[in-house]
């Protein structure tokens, strides 16, 4: 894996090089450049200890892409995509307005690398916006001037948390930012939800509590792998759509949400520890 020098000359403003980021540790998995050592020492803690750990990523960003290629179905043509992350391959942006020219996204994240990255990309699309907030102060983000300029909180929307509310250590407040959301969207939006799952068997409850004990009592401190009822806690007001062909509405393994085509094997116990789902608002 490649990992940039932390002399002063290449750091950007504002980044401490000493201190491991969320958004340069998920870009690593999928293969992003923009990783500093320490980024890659926690990187090595995971995958010895669960070396499939890359597919937790993996599917979570191919969740991400397989969702957003289903809502450009609908006639909603705005985007408000919170803890967006380090841009890699097939962004929000790229896959909406390759189906809507028009179609406006905003990206909102308060980690200086993803800004400062993520703003260069998008100077040259004005219907694209990246935003520093706190994802998890809902107000910062619902009563910001920059983005209310852009989105229509009165017309439906689409909210994406993707990979987001897991690092909310506090199991009481973790619904209750996703309620200020969530109660804030127009009737007809959809909302764009993953987590880590505790699937609570023999088999799989061992390799969801080794991530998150590195995750949870490493220098990160967050990552909470929770369970089935406490993670639709969170998606409280919303009609779950169908996750694929087999299931009733709900979650699902990510990798298993509407996959876009037959897979030669199963997939790995890590996979099955992050879910997915959409929700339409009532």
């Amino acid at each position: 894996m490649t990992t940039h020098a932390t002399s002063p000359s290449q750091v950007p403003v504002g980044v401490d090089p000493t201190r491991p980021s969320i958004a340069r540790i998920y870009g690593g998995f999928l293969g992003g450049k923009d990783v500093y050592e320490v980024d890659r020492q926690v990187m090595v803690k995971i995958s010895s200890a669960v070396p499939e750990a890359v597919d937790i990523a993996r599917g979570n960003r191919g969740f991400l892409n397989r969702a957003c290629r289903f809502l450009t179905q609908t006639n909603i043509d705005q985007f408000l995509d919170c803890g967006s992350g380090l841009p890699t391959a097939e962004n929000t942006h790229q896959i909406v307005q390759r189906y809507n020219d028009e179609a406006r996204v905003v990206y909102i994240d308060n980690d200086p690398v993803v800004l400062a990255h993520g703003r260069a990309l998008l100077e040259d699309n004005f219907r694209v916006r990246m935003i520093g907030a706190d994802i998890f102060e809902p107000r910062q983000v619902l009563e910001d001037v920059t983005i209310r300029s852009v989105v229509d909180f009165a017309k439906p929307l689409v909210l994406l948390q993707v990979g987001t509310m897991h690092h909310v250590a506090d199991d009481e407040r973790a619904p209750e930012i996703m309620r200020e959301y969530i109660d804030a969207l127009a009737p007809g939006s959809y909302v764009v939800f993953s987590h880590f799952i505790d699937p609570e068997t023999p088999e799989l409850t061992p390799i969801a509590k080794r991530i998150e004990n590195i995750l949870v009592n490493g220098p990160l401190g967050a990552g909470r792998f929770r369970t089935r009822d406490e993670i639709m806690a969170m998606l409280d007001g919303l009609e779950l759509v169908t996750p694929n062909v087999q299931d009733p509405p709900g979650l699902a393994p990510c990798d298993l949400w509407w996959p876009d085509g037959p897979r030669l094997g199963g997939i790995s116990g890590a996979a099955r520890c992050i879910v997915g789902a959409v929700g339409r608002k009532l």
